[in-house]
């Protein structure tokens, strides 16, 4: 089966926009860099503060050019029918979850919980439909 270059690059722009949105995220920033903290002196390098703070300062730039990227991908889909649905629903999940303007502060928690629950459903949706396949 022949990969067109439309799908190629729509594949391509979807994964990008999806890496980019966890970039929004700072409880994800966070929870990197606790992870490389970790690992770190799980070898015998002490680090002393946030290894990936400098991510804070591009973070809303990521973010807009996640979204964007994702307009552009559903753009695509709704023309062409060449991306998957179940990934657009995973980063349309992934970009709610990770929006990171200090605007909507005190609501991250709901766009967390939003997210989470449209990755959980592309989930869903990718499973249940491989296991319709194989029957």
């Amino acid at each position: 089966m022949e990969i067109r270059s439309e799908e190629r690059i729509s594949s391509a722009g979807s994964i990008v926009s999806s890496i980019l949105s966890f970039l929004g995220g700072y409880q994800v920033c966070h929870s990197v860099c606790l992870v490389i903290v970790s690992l770190l002196s799980a070898i015998g390098i002490i680090v002393v503060g946030m290894p990936l703070a400098f991510l804070q300062t591009v973070a809303v730039p990521f973010w807009i050019i996640a979204f964007v990227l994702l307009i552009i991908t559903l753009i695509l889909y709704h023309k062409k029918k060449c991306i998957s649905r179940n990934l657009l629903i995973f980063n349309s999940g992934v970009i709610i979850a990770g929006v990171p303007f200090k605007i909507f502060s005190n609501y991250l928690f709901i766009f967390w919980i939003i997210g989470g629950i449209i990755v959980l459903i592309s989930i869903y949706l990718y499973i249940t439909g491989k296991l319709r396949k194989k029957r």
